[in-house]
């Protein structure tokens, strides 16, 4: 994509959450958190604090309401992106193997659903990803010759491959708005945490892809992977004898000058600080006789700077790490016990999460949280009625927009293309930025 990049590093100081200072959760035993605790099971099966309530948006298999969109099979990793008009677009991940892809749901300022449409297709097994600072979504496939495609929210442009980010097993992305670097997670036993340093800030097709050397002190080396592509060399993580092996990397989200990641093979919670090179154990479930949170997968962190991480299996919770420490359940999914929690993620104002149900219903249900968040922004006040005033008017000189037109195919198929331009008009080129990610054009 081209992007200005002193607009681009500028979008760095735009992070909603605060940085969080050095410290492991020690919770002995459930605790109430931010949020209270659980209330008796709702009408869909969930348990939730107090003041919280939730709506399915999405079921797999069937419509979306008010669309003519059929909601993807088993979803996961997912994001927000916010549109001009005050509504924004969550985008889904679909991690079904040959088939995978990625939906999207458009929503107006009022958090109706307008639109669902599909903007990735032919691809496999798409797990997590991220989103970046400049309005993309990274779907990542989980597959041994996995690949990184980005593509435009928005549905109007195709989405591209970016093989210099590597072919393997992919788990997630997570994008420093600072400097552009993207860190990526490997779903093996004993896979590599990776980061991506592209030539150009917001341009993903040419760069440098390193893998995590750790120190005794817990200090981060950064080593280069010969071999991106793995065609010639063999599996990346093998190339680089010193590289650290993590267990299962999943979750992965930049915030507040920090990388949060999770591996499943350990039950841990980390922090990455690029500043210093620091990597720390947040979380750790060995400490625990009866942990809290188990199986430990996506992860997304609050405005107010709590780190929600979802459950793979364990008793199907979303789980909260305070900054004071605490460690409690935000979320309860009752009767889905062959299920799993994937792709929590806010919305730009931070007062709705979307979660899913992976198998939820068999194939798959995506819910809305909305309720009072620590550190959302507060809703739209309710514009008050004006009468006319009747004094002459002039009339106005905005250009009217074109015809509407349809958007070109997002498949899956092709080589790396380069930049890829988001939007009718380029949005990331018009400078506007809330908490670090482009405001998107509506979809036409």
């Amino acid at each position: 994509m081209t992007l200005d990049r002193r607009r681009f590093l500028a979008l760095g100081s735009l992070s909603t959450a605060a940085l969080w200072l050095p410290r492991t959760y020690r919770a002995s035993a459930q605790t109430p958190g931010t949020y209270g605790p659980l209330l008796a099971v709702d009408p869909l099966g969930l348990q939730l604090p107090a003041g919280f309530t939730a709506r399915v948006i999405a079921t797999s298999g069937e419509r979306v309401p008010g669309t003519g969109y059929e909601w993807h099979v088993w979803p996961d990793g997912g994001a927000t992106f916010p549109a001009p008009d005050g509504g924004w677009i969550y985008v889904s991940n679909s991690e079904v193997p040959l088939a995978g892809g990625s939906g999207a749901i458009r929503f107006d300022s009022s958090g109706e659903v307008v639109d669902a449409y599909r903007i990735l297709d032919g691809t496999d097994l798409n797990c997590a990803g991220g989103p970046t600072p400049w309005g993309t979504w990274l779907s990542c496939e989980e597959h041994a010759a996995g690949q990184v495609w980005e593509c435009d929210p928005t549905g109007e442009e195709s989405a591209v491959p970016r093989p210099a980010l590597g072919r393997f097993t992919h788990e997630a992305a997570a994008v420093d708005p600072a400097t552009g670097a993207v860190y990526l997670t490997e779903d093996q036993r004993d896979g590599g945490l990776y980061r991506f340093t592209p030539d150009t800030a917001g341009q993903l097709h040419d760069g440098r892809l390193e893998i995590a050397a750790v120190d005794g002190d817990g200090v981060v080396a950064w080593l280069e992977v010969p071999d991106p592509s793995g065609a010639v060399d063999g599996p990346l993580r093998e190339q680089v004898p010193d590289a650290h092996r993590f267990a299962r990397g999943e979750g992965a989200w930049f915030s507040g000058g920090l990388l949060w990641f999770t591996t499943t093979g350990d039950g841990r919670v980390r922090s990455y600080d690029p500043a210093t090179g620091q990597l720390l154990t947040r979380y750790d479930e060995d400490d625990y006789a009866d942990p809290v949170l188990s199986g430990v997968d996506n992860l997304t962190v609050s405005p107010g700077g709590d780190v929600f991480v979802a459950e793979d299996h364990g008793n199907m919770e979303l789980v909260h790490l305070t900054e004071d420490g605490a460690v409690a359940t935000f979320l309860r999914i009752t009767g889905q016990d062959d299920s799993e929690i994937t792709g929590p993620t806010f919305d730009p104002s931070g007062n709705r999460l979307y979660v899913s149900s992976q198998r939820g219903g068999s194939t798959g249900l995506t819910y809305e949280v909305t309720g009072p968040f620590r550190g959302a922004l507060p809703p739209p006040a309710t514009p008050t009625p004006t009468v006319a005033s009747p004094s002459p008017t002039v009339a106005s000189t905005s250009p009217t927009d074109p015809p509407p037109t349809s958007p070109p195919p997002a498949d899956g198929g092709g080589v790396d293309a380069g930049p890829i331009a988001i939007g009718v008009g380029a949005a990331a080129a018009a400078g506007l930025a809330i908490g670090g990610a482009a405001i998107l054009r509506r979809r036409r």
